[in-house]
């Protein structure tokens, strides 16, 4: 059996989520990273005895189109396959839905599912210091669940997940970040960009239709230089507040 960590996690909160799982269920695994663009994700083919934890974050509650798209192209093969989606508190919505839909199609054998919490790529306020210790023993605790079951043969054949169809719509956010006054220019944005809305010969600029409001470059550039409107983030916030309040359960599916 070679166990696959297949992740799509912009700035690291949904790999890190999902991390505390995938050690604990087997510290020995694979990692695609689904936000590397240069990848031939329809070389990638497993087998039947393989397991693919794929994880994803929930953007309005749907998957990243990129990150289905990549998915898609797959070779299942009957492999295992363990969902794993992580929002920032708000709510996954039809995301679990269309993920397993998704993996089905590429023939994907979807065997359990977990919705966990991270905190909130945009507006860190909401969530914040999640996964904490709390979360990571609770996702290791689901782990130990799901091999048993696995080991004993009793995972469900048919999984229900939560989610409507179809899926509600997703038009994407205002929220595109632009590079100020400090970019130097260096082109790490443009290259680590998972879906090359930022020009490799002027990065200092963004295709804000081609943009999907992941927020890698701001994360990863080393000036600092790459930032949202304040304006719009603090509307958003507010909009945002009461949803995102309290303090929102990992979950489990089998």
């Amino acid at each position: 059996m070679s166990v696959y960590h297949i992740t799509f996690s912009p700035t690291g909160g949904t790999q890190k989520a999902a991390g505390f799982f995938t050690n604990s269920f087997c510290k020995e695994h694979t990692l695609i990273d689904l936000c590397d663009r240069s990848l031939d994700f329809s070389a990638l083919s497993f087998c039947a005895e393989d397991v693919c934890i794929i994880s994803v974050p929930s953007y309005g509650g749907r998957v990243p189109a990129a990150a289905l798209t990549r998915l898609g192209r797959m070779h299942g093969n009957k492999a295992l396959a363990i969902l794993i989606v992580v929002y920032g508190n708000r709510a996954y919505e039809d995301t679990l839905a269309e993920l397993q839909d998704t993996l089905t199609e590429a023939g994907f054998s979807c065997a359990a599912a977990i919705s966990a919490i991270a905190e909130h790529s945009i507006m860190h306020q909401f969530a914040a210091g999640r996964p904490d210790a709390r979360d990571a023993a609770e996702l290791a605790s689901y782990a130990d669940i799901i091999r048993s079951r696995m080991e004993s043969g009793t995972l469900s054949a048919s999984l229900a997940l939560p989610g409507n169809r179809p899926y509600k719509e997703y038009n994407g956010i205002p929220l595109k970040p632009q590079a100020g006054k400090s970019c130097a220019g260096c082109g790490l944005c443009a290259a680590k960009c998972p879906v090359g809305a930022i020009p490799a010969e002027y990065p200092s600029k963004t295709d804000t239709a081609a943009c999907i409001s992941c927020m890698r470059c701001i994360t990863l550039c080393p000036h600092h230089a790459r930032s949202v409107s304040k304006a719009l983030l603090t509307a958003s916030s507010l909009k945002l507040k009461k949803a995102c309040s309290g303090r929102k359960k990992n979950e489990l599916f089998l």
